[in-house]
């Protein structure tokens, strides 16, 4: 019997040891004599993160300039009439792929400072009470065309009205791009009718309260001349298919 019981053993140590041996071979071929725990070689999803949001706006600017040409080759012998050229102005100011310039302002959001505290008579504030929320800026964007606003810009990006305003933490994630507060949306428009809309906005007078409260960041600025540029992305509408029972 003890002999049986050795016998596993030696069988078992035998396994650990061929599989501890498969394990530094596989090792070896995967480092290539690199080492695998330098800092250099592990990418933090943060730079991948800010590496895409490069990209895509590196994109933007070559779709735009593309765009620009296929217009002009349109404009050289498009067959159009008057009217029809009229219609087609208005649409493209509508859909926000046409540069709007005149009077407007700029608001302004940011973070609490770091070291916040709660202004007299109100509670100690948790972490969400001092970051700015997705749906501070999207009612910051509503107060604003609620207002009249002819066209809005977010960060350096028009909005058109398949824009979603999305935020991940604090963090703004805008057509492919990502950015941080400081959060400066910019609208064209008449400068008393936007700041009427941005005072009587229900969800604007309740974020006013944490900055009483906890120093969020809030800043209007009118601007006599303000030049937003068309948007300058891609228009194709993106939707989900239902997969097929063969699984295509």
């Amino acid at each position: 019997m003890r002999g049986g019981r050795t016998l596993v053993l030696r069988t078992l140590t035998g396994a650990v040891f061929a599989l501890a041996g498969l394990i530094f071979v596989t090792s070896f071929n995967t480092a290539r004599g690199t080492n695998l725990r330098t800092d250099d070689s592990l990418l933090k999803l943060s730079d991948l993160i800010q590496e895409r949001s490069d990209r895509n706006g590196e994109l933007d600017d070559s779709t735009a300039k593309l765009r620009g040409r296929v217009e002009a080759l349109a404009r050289a012998d498009d067959g159009y009439t008057r009217e029809e050229d009229a219609r087609l102005g208005a649409l493209k100011r509508a859909s926000g792929t046409e540069k709007v310039t005149g009077r407007g302002l700029t608001v302004t959001l940011d973070d609490a400072p770091p070291d916040a505290r709660a202004a007299p008579g109100y509670p100690e504030p948790g972490a969400n009470d001092l970051v700015i929320h997705q749906q501070d800026l999207q009612a910051v964007v509503n107060a604003l065309w609620a207002g009249g606003a002819r066209g809005i810009q977010v960060m350096d990006q028009r909005l058109i009205s398949t824009s979603a305003v999305r935020c991940v933490g604090n963090t703004l994630i805008l057509q492919g791009r990502v950015y941080s507060p400081p959060y400066k949306i910019t609208a064209v428009g008449d400068q008393d009718r936007l700041r009427k809309a941005l005072d009587r906005s229900p969800a604007l007078r309740n974020y006013q309260l944490y900055v009483e409260a906890y120093g969020l960041g809030w800043q209007v600025d009118e601007r006599d001349t303000v030049n937003l540029p068309g948007y300058a992305g891609a228009v194709d509408l993106h939707y989900a298919k239902p997969v097929r029972r063969d699984g295509s």
